[in-house]
């Protein structure tokens, strides 16, 4: 009861915050705009105001590992597997520079949404072929004026916590872009919030989260003559070895392609 108590004390706080985070957002572009073109200060805010949610929410126990594969002015794509709707909060947490690419849909979320029209975030339109090359011009620009993006390349939230094939615009854009991807590995969200509920994790007192960075990965790190295609391999493989590494299992299963035998179930 008290732990639902601290849950619901919680969900009030971030309801009646983001006014008032949203107020800051707003004061610090109206000063920063001139000469901030990149809005470094205003993304850096961000990552402030989304990432103490995950620090203050009751019974998680986030912890960002390798954070220094990730060097402070460099560009990068950013990928990561994808679990829950909190991902992002969480990966706030990562406190560097980047530009999220997510869901057109999310931009009309009050405040939060608000605020990613803000930072020039990259919108999205799933299957909408016209948006997708909107979205990859809008990432190179971002990349060429010294901004990272970062991607969720399964392209949608994981149903039983196991990495999905990967969708190939992350790398193809690395590849034409020559700048290394960054491969993250994300575990415990699924717990906390599942894909296709709202229902928030409570079994628990603790619940572990891990947000791990590993060391970027560039084509000049792999075979002469290798393209995207390669790039997608390696760094799901890498991956996947992470995040079976970090729940003590075989990287079969936590492979999402991997055959359809009998696995054990997810330790998040």
């Amino acid at each position: 009861m008290l732990r639902i108590a601290a849950v619901l004390l919680f969900a009030l706080y971030f309801v009646l915050s983001q006014p008032l985070w949203f107020a800051g957002a707003l004061v610090i572009t109206l000063v920063t705009a001139p000469f901030d073109r990149r809005r470094a200060l205003l993304h850096r805010y961000t990552c402030l105001w989304g990432g103490h949610y995950a620090r203050l929410m009751p019974g998680w126990d986030v912890r960002v590992l390798g954070r220094e594969h990730i060097a402070p002015g460099g560009v990068y794509v950013l990928c990561s597997n994808h679990q829950s709707h909190v991902d992002t909060l969480v990966l706030f947490t990562l406190f560097r520079h980047f530009k999220w690419v997510a869901k057109a849909s999310v931009f009309r979320v009050p405040f939060i949404g608000w605020n990613m029209s803000l930072n020039r975030y990259v919108a999205l339109r799933r299957g909408d072929n016209a948006s997708i090359a909107a979205m990859i011009r809008s990432c190179r620009a971002n990349l060429d004026a010294g901004s990272s993006v970062f991607m969720f390349p399964e392209g949608t939230r994981s149903r039983d916590g196991r990495i999905h094939g990967f969708k190939h615009g992350a790398f193809s854009l690395a590849a034409e872009a020559d700048v290394p991807v960054v491969p993250i590995v994300l575990d415990g969200t699924r717990a906390a919030l599942p894909k296709s509920s709202w229902r928030i994790g409570l079994d628990r007192a603790r619940l572990p989260i891990t947000v791990q960075v590993l060391p970027p990965v560039a084509l000049a790190d792999l075979a002469p003559g290798a393209g995207a295609a390669e790039l997608r391999a390696e760094v799901r493989a890498r991956m996947i070895a992470a995040l079976a590494a970090l729940r003590k299992v075989t990287p079969a299963e936590v492979d999402g392609q991997a055959g359809s035998g009998p696995r054990r179930e997810d330790a998040a």
